[in-house]
């Protein structure tokens, strides 16, 4: 499904769980698609599962999946996902990275030009290829 950077700072749950929120945020998985279980992700990814759980209980937490006794853990809606804190936390740190981009030299027309860029080349949430 994917590959692990084993060479990076960041824990290996949080790349899976990073992982998992791009592949849901880009469509790659549809809403309420089926997720590997534990064991099978695991044993995929050569990891131990309690890693795996552990990222599935995060991606649980942050709304991206959820799991249904005795058939596994699926995709949720994004209807399902907005989370009004999450929301204005990213909201915030998008006003941060501005900021300090202006800060640094970063001429408003030619931001403008980069954030139509970036949302041209985003449809639906699906970024075109």
């Amino acid at each position: 499904m994917f590959q692990l950077d084993l060479k990076n700072g960041k824990p290996i749950y949080e790349q899976i769980v990073d992982k998992f929120k791009e592949f849901i945020i880009t469509g790659v998985l549809k809403p309420d698609e089926k997720i590997p279980s534990v064991r099978d992700l695991a044993k995929q990814l050569t990891i131990n599962p309690n890693t795996i759980q552990k990222a599935y209980r995060e991606l649980e937490y942050q709304g991206y999946v959820y799991s249904v006794q005795g058939l596994g853990s699926f995709t949720s809606s994004p209807d399902k996902i907005l989370d009004t804190n999450k929301v204005d936390h990213l909201k915030e740190q998008i006003n941060n990275n501005i900021c300090e981009l202006l800060y640094m030299g970063f001429e408003p027309d030619e931001m403008e030009k980069y954030i139509k860029n970036i949302l041209s080349s985003w449809k639906g949430g699906r970024q075109n290829d």
